[in-house]
């Protein structure tokens, strides 16, 4: 035993060596290539190099953020933020078991196993590199990490558990639902657009395509990876990530809108008790409840580890999340590691729309859409390729008795039966994260054709936006294309200011209201819904929306309807003018007057590279003139007051944006929020904060040629 241990201790540096000597082998078969706007072009021998040199200028630009996608996928965020993170590493661990993925990855294709373990060594060379640099919990990457997190989504199925629910049950709590969840705060809404227009109603006869993802700022690394093998891709990677998530390769371009596709259910379990054993009931059967110890270490107030351990529970359906009405709630979605991430990595390696759909019969995608456009002029909507096939008999948007094995998944339904739309007549298609049956017109899926389950949520305030935009432009271009998409109408206030108008002209001639509120009104009523950063109506609007939000939202979730069309058809003229007293109020109160443009408010800051940002209406900012999706915006900035602001501040919506043109060479024009680096002492920081303000996108360095002369520093990670 003394022997085996002297050996072990001996042998452990001569790993660490050999580990090194490796590492800086591959690193010797990579070339990083900087541009003038610090983003990455990455170029290795075989895949993998060219994944290691992508990981690793990844964790150059911005290492915490990478770390912390994947402690968040691991379920061991509260290690690094303490007990308030207990219940999201719990949410994640009912789901993810570090156990299982070491067994998958252990059988996936030899392939993909030796992109994770470029990825894994990628990632321990920079920390190697670089002693500086401490690691919140992270402190070696394993190659099977890299399934935790093999969807690029930014919030992902799992996503869609609630919390307080979730803490209620497993903490034997009484129910506290945050304001969100209870409705009391809108949060600006999740999702993306993308539109794909066809060489029919194109200038020049080239299919263009634009990716537009609202997301968190700062949630993705712009980088061209490509390989002697063939790779040779150039997009948005979401930070740790080692495949492209939005972009485009030399023949194909994909966008990802999330999907209002119903991929998770619910089921309401019938349990009983015997003999201290838990059992539920599944048709004539009673089966016993899997029970599971999940440990979730966090770090205390004092700084040292800690652990909560919770006893778990799961049926066949999946785990147990919460209890409702005396039954305990298990959650059904899909988990698909491996073929999720062979497929988001094969199809940046699509020629063609048809080969990116055969990459689709994977069906590891649940939780987006996708636009196409491709080289040969065709383009498509898809479905996420992953939907389960469901008893039709029965109402999914709410829990299905679990103990009815109808309700219970059938296995997934076909591509084939699925709602696509292939080059279609109207010559252009889109999704704004709506359901199908709008993404191109005329030609799009018919509803009455598919199941009720298919997507229980219809239209948004973006729906109309996108096809007035579409159909307003016989031929696109490029420059066109961009224009529709930052089109600065807000639908949803053409709908609702109209109704506070007409409250306003009923009241009593005697009223002071009238005089007190003339000159807001007056404006409103002159106002044509267009957003921009000199609008005083836009403020006055977007507080006046915000003030009625905070009156109904809460009964509009309830109520489960849509804020918008529940706020134009249910509070009364009272309601609509004493919130519009109070915006006038708030803004006065603020800003010294009612009557401030947008942009005095509207704003973009970046003072650090912390993931929570700090605010401060005393620094430096930048106007913007964009408004909200929630209000039908397009070209999304979802701001808002921070604590001890003022002034709102843009922290979701438009990030990185670009349009791609493809003709017999493929060309691309972007923007991203701030800049590349999360380093505050980067010139790439913020260097693209006055080009996002203006919507004046840079162009794309995509082939040598591109390249030249705008070559910022070229060599080999560790260098």
């Amino acid at each position: 035993m003394k022997t085996l241990l002297l050996a072990l201790l001996v042998s452990t540096p001569a790993l660490a060596a050999d580990d090194v000597a490796r590492w800086q082998a591959q690193a010797a078969r990579v070339t990083i290539t900087r541009d003038d706007w610090g983003i990455a072009h990455v170029h290795g021998r075989s895949d993998a190099d060219a994944v290691f040199g992508m990981i690793y200028a990844q964790a150059e630009d911005d290492f915490p953020r990478v770390e912390t996608n994947f402690i968040n996928a691991q379920g061991r965020l509260a290690e690094a933020e303490g007990e308030r993170a207990i219940w999201q590493d719990l949410r994640m661990k009912l789901f993810i078991d570090p156990a299982d993925l070491k067994r998958q990855y252990v059988a996936s294709p030899q392939w993909l196993k030796s992109l994770m373990v470029a990825w894994a060594d990628g990632l321990n060379f920079y920390l190697h590199r670089h002693p500086a640099v401490k690691p919140r919990v992270i402190t070696r990457f394993e190659p099977w990490m890299a399934l935790a997190f093999s969807e690029g989504s930014i919030g992902g199925d799992i996503a869609g558990v609630s919390l307080g629910r979730l803490e209620s049950f497993y903490n034997g709590t009484p129910l506290a639902l945050n304001d969100v969840e209870t409705g009391r705060v809108v949060p600006e809404p999740l999702g993306s657009n993308g539109i794909a227009i066809a060489p029919s109603h194109s200038a020049n006869g080239h299919a263009l395509l634009l990716i537009n993802p609202h997301t968190s700022f700062f949630f993705r690394s712009e980088a061209q990876v490509s390989s002697d093998t063939g790779l040779n891709v150039y997009g948005a990677s979401t930070w740790g990530q080692f495949f492209t998530y939005q972009g485009f390769n030399a023949d194909i371009g994909w966008m990802h809108p999330t999907s209002v596709a119903d991929v998770v259910d619910e089921f309401a379990e019938t349990t009983r008790t015997v003999g201290g054993r838990i059992e539920y009931k599944f048709g004539n059967a009673w089966k016993p409840v899997t029970v599971k110890t999940i440990a979730v270490p966090y770090r205390g107030a004092d700084g040292t580890m800690k652990t909560r351990s919770f006893t778990t529970w799961r049926t066949l359906h999946g785990p147990v999340v919460r209890s409702e009405n005396g039954k305990w709630i298990s959650v059904s979605l899909m988990d698909k590691p491996v073929a999720a991430l062979q497929q988001s990595w094969l199809r940046t390696r699509a020629k063609d729309i048809a080969g990116y759909m055969k990459v689709g019969e994977l069906r590891a995608n649940s939780s987006n859409n996708t636009l196409l456009a491709d080289r040969k002029g065709e383009i498509a909507f898809l479905y996420p390729q992953f939907v389960p096939k469901r008893d039709p008999r029965f109402d999914y948007s709410k829990p299905v008795d679990g103990s009815d094995p109808a309700t219970a998944w059938q296995g997934e339904t076909p591509l084939a039966q699925l709602p696509t739309v292939l080059t279609p007549k109207n010559g252009w298609v889109m999704n704004v994260n709506d359901a199908p049956w709008h993404a191109a017109g005329a030609d799009s899926p018919r509803q009455a054709d598919f199941p009720a389950y298919m997507a229980q949520i219809g239209a948004n305030p973006r729906t109309p936006h996108a096809i007035r935009v579409l159909e307003a432009t016989p031929k696109f271009t490029a420059a066109s294309l961009l224009e529709a998409a930052y089109d600065p109408w807000l639908p949803a206030f053409a709908d609702l200011v109209p109704t506070l108008v007409g409250a306003y002209d009923r009241l009593p001639a005697a009223d002071p209201r009238r005089a007190a509120l003339a000159g807001p009104i007056a404006a409103l009523r002159g106002w044509d819904h267009r957003t921009g950063e000199a609008s005083v109506p836009t403020a006055l609007a977007v507080f006046w929306g915000d003030a009625l939000v905070n009156r109904f939202g809460e009964a509009a979730k309830s109520d489960d309807e849509p804020v918008v069309p529940y706020l134009t058809k249910v509070p009364t003229d009272a309601d609509r003018i004493a919130a519009l007293s109070e915006a006038v109020a708030r803004l006065t109160r603020q800003f010294g007057k009612w009557d401030i443009p947008w942009g005095e408010i509207n704003r973009f800051q970046r003072l650090s590279g912390d993931l929570v940002q700090p605010f401060d209406d005393k620094a430096p900012s930048t106007p913007i003139g964009l408004g909200s999706a929630q209000w039908g915006a397009l070209a999304s900035f979802g701001s808002g007051p921070k604590p001890g602001t003022n002034r709102w501040y843009g922290t979701y919506g438009n990030s990185f944006v670009a349009v791609v043109e493809f003709g017999p060479q493929v060309k691309a024009l972007a923007i991203s929020a701030g800049g590349e680096s999360g380093d505050p002492g980067s010139p790439h920081f913020a260097d693209q904060v006055d080009r996002y303000r203006r919507h004046d996108f840079r162009t794309v360095y995509f082939t040598p040629e591109d390249l030249k002369g705008h070559v910022q520093r070229e060599y080999h990670p560790g260098k």
